[in-house]
């Protein structure tokens, strides 16, 4: 292998060995205004977007012994999107941009070592984020706590109330 292919081998091994999820997409046809916006949106995400070649993409799934993806998937031009987490946030950008520019095509995904196919892709695009299940987790933890607090705040408020309409009453 020449030294140049060597050096994006390497590279591409390091993200790929680094990030948590993997969706691979088809980028025919985008335009590079296109291609830019969507790098632009991902990235506020904390996800990013490399165009791959075939081959040495193939060669670092097998290097850092990830599920090997079918001839299929990896063809044509294809980019791969990943992020240090919340792959629903970066499934999200590639779902709505897609519905805007009917492309870029989501071919699959690799999430923590499990292949996925389009459509679960597409899925994980309709669970909410990772910051929005934290907070119903939190709310729902938090919840006994504020029905406790209430119905122990309840007889002393009707109790002031009771008060409230004597005192009204007398004057």
């Amino acid at each position: 292998m020449r030294q140049e292919k060597t050096l994006i081998l390497d590279d591409i091994q390091a993200w790929v060995h680094t990030a948590p999820y993997l969706i691979v997409t088809d980028y025919t046809g985008l335009t590079v205004a296109q291609f830019s916006e969507l790098r632009k949106r991902l990235r506020a995400v904390s996800a990013e977007l490399h165009v791959v070649k075939n081959t040495i993409f193939r060669r670092a799934l097998s290097n850092e012994n990830l599920p090997e993806l079918s001839d299929e998937i990896i063809k044509g031009q294809i980019a791969i999107a990943y992020g240090a987490s919340d792959v629903s946030a970066a499934a999200k950008v590639l779902k709505s941009f897609q519905a805007e520019f009917q492309l870029p095509t989501v071919k699959a995904g690799i999430v923590e070592r499990a292949v996925l196919s389009a459509d679960q892709v597409k899925a994980l695009a309709d669970l909410p984020s990772k910051d929005v299940l934290r907070a119903k987790i939190l709310g729902m933890l938090k919840m006994p706590a504020t029905r406790l607090a209430s119905i122990l705040q309840m007889p002393a408020s009707r109790l002031a109330q009771v008060i409230q309409a004597k005192a009204e009453k007398t004057t």
